[in-house]
């Protein structure tokens, strides 16, 4: 009857967090686990090849990882502005989580990569994983690449002044 009620709680817990995150829950389903994970093997290949940890060390590592959820809800922030101005102007999305989504996944797969890093380090290699983190985050980089031109930005800052 207990395992029952533990399972009733566990699919009610997942079904609010997919319901809330929408298009968002996988990649923070994916990232909050590789954070935890990422953080583990880093420790262990630092001890690994002698390093000493320290709590410095240690609490920049979990700040970091705090930074990659203000990262994501900075494209929330993105998003929210998007639905904003579409409903204002009577255009249809289709995605409304977007960027917060793109975000989440490429910090998966950076997340990946550092797993795949610190298992090395630890003598642990498999040599297709970190060839094809590391192309799909190329891959995310090259299609999202926007140049920034130093034209605009003065330009525009000539027309406030």
């Amino acid at each position: 009857m207990k395992a029952k009620s533990i399972e009733y709680v566990i699919s009610a817990v997942a079904g609010a967090f997919f319901s809330f995150f929408g298009i968002l829950a996988i990649p923070l389903a994916l990232l909050i686990p590789c954070n935890i994970i990422d953080y583990f093997t880093g420790l262990a290949a630092s001890k690994v090849n002698g390093e000493k940890i320290t709590s410095h060390k240690s609490f920049a590592g979990i700040v970091k990882k705090v930074m990659m959820y203000i990262l994501i809800f900075v494209g929330f922030g993105i998003d929210c502005m998007l639905s904003y101005v579409a409903v204002t102007l009577h255009i249809e999305t289709k995605f409304p989580l977007l960027f917060a989504a793109m975000v989440a996944s490429w910090l998966v797969i950076n997340e990946l990569i550092s797993i795949t890093e610190n298992c090395e380090a630890t003598g642990v290699v498999i040599p297709i994983l970190s060839p094809v983190l590391r192309f799909i985050k190329k891959k995310i980089e090259i299609a999202v690449d926007i140049p920034e031109d130093d034209d605009t930005r003065a330009t525009s800052h000539k027309d406030n002044g």
